[in-house]
Formats: structure tokens, C-alpha cells, sequence
């Protein structure tokens, strides 16, 4: 687990990297080299309380610091569902990084076996389905107030896939959970918890 302060340290990298991108200065990491465990993490920009990118890794790839400077840039910059973020745009765009555990195959012998297994709140989905997958953080379940049949519908859907491809044993399903770091506001204090 980390701490509030380390987490402090991890969202202000994120905004850096993203800073240092449109400035093309060099980004200092002389003092989060010492994240260099392996993790999974996403970085999240709101903008108005609206997504305003999300991009990461779900499995232990990269150095933890490492994985937040390029999910960073990548939520500003590459996610496809948003135009690249504008240096204008900078300081209206709250930053959120979401540290996870790492994924753990949910083990069935039939379906509905998933609805006890997964927690909201808690846990964070993905599925697998040959060349398809997709994930959804712990934190956007409660947004919805979904219950955990709905969560694995939203979890297909991301995907690519339909509704109940969830109910299909060959589709294997994961849950993660994640600690939480986030700009209250833009630029603003940063705290350990679940986004609203």
C-alpha cells in the first residue's frame, strides 16, 4: 500500500508528464525513481467533473513511475475516444491515478457463480474473449450504481463484446482492485479515495 504522501508524489508526476510534454522539458525523476516496483496503474483526466481521457496498464509491466509518465501522456494525448488535450486545457484538468493490484482470474464452474464473487466498490473488471478485451476500474461501478450482473454487461460492452458474453466459460473474467490518488480540483489538493 501506498501512502497519501507517496501518492501525492505519483499524481504530481502524472501532471508533470503531461506539463513537460508541451514544453519539452526534461522531466526530473530524481525523486520517484524509487517506485521502480512493477505495477499496474491507470492515470485518469477529468475535465468539468467529464472524462476527459483514461489510459494504462493493467498487468505489472513497466516500473510503477515509469508506467505514469506513459499512461499520462497517453490518456492526454492518445486516447481515441478524445481530440489530444490542448496546453490551454492543462489547468482545467483534474488528474487521477489508480494503482492496481494485480489481476486475478475469477475461477467459475457455471456463471452466476460471477455474481457472488464480484464486490462493488471494490473490485475492478476485465474480459478476456480471444483478440477482445476490456477493463473497467473499481471506481466507475458505483458511479452507476450497478449491481454485479450489470458490471460484467458494462465490462462485455467496453470490449467490444455483447451484454451476456460474460455467461460464456471460454470469456475468462478478472478482478483487480486499486488504490486511489486524486486532484480534488485542478492543480488542487490531492486525497486518497474513490472519485465521485
Amino acid at each position: 500500500m501506498l501512502s497519501l504522501n507517496e501518492g501525492k508524489l505519483l499524481v504530481e508526476l502524472a501532471r508533470h508528464s503531461i506539463k513537460t510534454y508541451f514544453s519539452g522539458k526534461n522531466l526530473n525523476l530524481e525523486n520517484v525513481r524509487e517506485f521502480s516496483n512493477k505495477q499496474g496503474v491507470f492515470v485518469t483526466l477529468h475535465k468539468y467533473g467529464n472524462l476527459r481521457g483514461c489510459i494504462g496498464y493493467p498487468e505489472p509491466a513497466l516500473q510503477l513511475y515509469k508506467a505514469i509518465v506513459q499512461a499520462a501522456r497517453a490518456a492526454a494525448f492518445q486516447d481515441p475516444r478524445f481530440a489530444p488535450l490542448q496546453e490551454n486545457e492543462l489547468d482545467e484538468v483534474d488528474v487521477e491515478i489508480s494503482v492496481l493490484t494485480v489481476p486475478k482470474l475469477i475461477e467459475v464452474k457455471e456463471p452466476k457463480e460471477y455474481l457472488d464473487k464480484i464486490k462493488i466498490g471494490e473490485d475492478g473488471l476485465i474480459i478476456r474473449a480471444g483478440f477482445a478485451s476490456g477493463l473497467l476500474l473499481p471506481q466507475v461501478f458505483p458511479q452507476y450504481d450497478a449491481t454485479p450482473k450489470q458490471a460484467l454487461e458494462m465490462t462485455c460492452q467496453k470490449a467490444g463484446l455483447g451484454r451476456d458474453a460474460w455467461k460464456d466459460l471460454d470469456n475468462k473474467i478478472y478482478t483487480f482492485q486499486a488504490q486511489i490518488f486524486a486532484e480534488e480540483e485542478p492543480n488542487g489538493n490531492i486525497v486518497e479515495g474513490k472519485s465521485d
